[in-house]
């Protein structure tokens, strides 16, 4: 008995300085991850930059090359390509492309995106900060980062510039004011529709933060009435504007110094109405809906044209959109009723410049 208690226990020790010798040997074998302290990037250089166009939307705006990263031992590297306004050292970094290799490219309107979300003024040369972090494994461990340059842009917007317009008609409050839209940015032909009852007038928006509100509270100029109520439109205008209760197209252009409000009921006509197209005037009146602030009619049409027209005239008519801008044109082509039917027929003016219909 003793001695295979003794026998056992010597297997039982060579097995302890097995597994130790062994456990010794796995240890001298592990690699430890070392990130060296930053990599250079080799493409583009500082000081380089770009336009950005918002009609080459796919084009390249940033070829980048760099370094590996040393990790000290071979392992797949994770690249992001991290940007930031210039100077505010990345406390706030976009993350604008990812790749585990030493090279990507950036379309416009990517680079534009991050740009905005940066906060670079449009259509002014800025400096946009660039770098390169690397990672390794699924959880992007061992962050390192590249030297950054500084990327000189010169990006784009197709926001259209706004005008609100506060009055009786919602309680003075330019912030949940109807708007206005220019024709493009840094235009200043503002346009749109709104419901008005009395006195009104126009603010704008900031022109750094793109804020609509009073001058005192944020917000860019106001403009009213210059006192003679004949058009003229002066920035904190003498008087308010001022028009009876009823549905309007506005017009401001804060350059020009004018403003128009001309009433505006809305119809549809044409053959796919009952009364066909309109001689002299026929139409088929629409009601205004103050809550969804849309044009409404319920109507029998059969299959055939149609077009939404003001005040029973053509002066002002709404048809399809012909310029793939995302709005009803004006003078725009018949719209097509293709089945015969009772729909209800919406027409939507309450964003400026972006008009829209539907045939339910």
């Amino acid at each position: 008995m003793k001695i295979i208690m003794k026998n056992i226990f010597k297997s039982i020790l060579t097995l302890g300085l097995l597994f130790s010798l062994g456990s010794c040997e796995d240890e001298q074998d592990l690699l430890f991850l070392e990130p060296e302290a930053s990599f250079q990037i080799l493409s583009p250089t500082d000081g380089d930059g770009v336009t950005l166009n918002p009609e080459t939307p796919n084009n390249p705006s940033l070829s980048l090359t760099w370094e590996d990263a040393d990790y000290g031992t071979p392992t797949e590297v994770t690249y992001i390509v991290q940007v930031d306004k210039g100077g505010d050292d990345f406390d706030t970094p976009i993350d604008v492309a990812s790749t585990t290799n030493t090279y990507t490219t950036i379309t416009s309107e990517t680079l534009n995106k991050a740009c905005k979300d940066a906060g670079l003024a449009p259509f002014t040369e800025s400096a946009l900060d660039v770098r390169i972090k690397g990672t390794v494994g699924t959880t992007g461990a061992q962050p390192t980062y590249s030297t950054k340059i500084a990327y000189l842009v010169t990006p784009y917007s197709t926001d259209l510039p706004l005008l609100s317009v506060p009055g009786n008609h919602q309680g003075w409050n330019p912030v949940t004011a109807p708007r206005l839209a220019a024709s493009a940015y840094g235009k200043t032909d503002f346009e749109g529709y709104a419901w008005l009852d009395g006195d009104y007038k126009f603010a704008s928006q900031n022109a750094t933060t793109g804020v609509i509100n009073w001058p005192n509270d944020g917000g860019g100029p106001d403009y009213g009435d210059d006192g003679t109520y004949s058009g003229v439109l002066v920035e904190t205008g003498e008087s308010n504007c001022n028009n009876s209760a009823g549905y309007y197209l506005l017009k401001a252009d804060t350059e020009k110094g004018t403003y128009s409000a001309t009433l505006a009921n809305w119809a549809v006509t044409g053959s796919a109405t009952p009364n066909g197209w309109p001689d002299p005037a026929l139409d088929h009146d629409m009601t205004y809906n103050p809550t969804t602030k849309k044009w409404e009619i319920t109507i029998a049409l059969s299959a055939g044209e149609l077009k939404f027209r003001a005040n029973n005239g053509w002066s002002i008519n709404l048809g399809g959109d012909s310029d793939g801008d995302g709005s009803m044109d004006y003078g725009g082509p018949n719209l097509t009723v293709a089945t015969a039917g009772t729909y209800t027929v919406i027409l939507d003016l309450s964003n400026p410049r972006k008009y829209t219909y539907s045939i339910q």
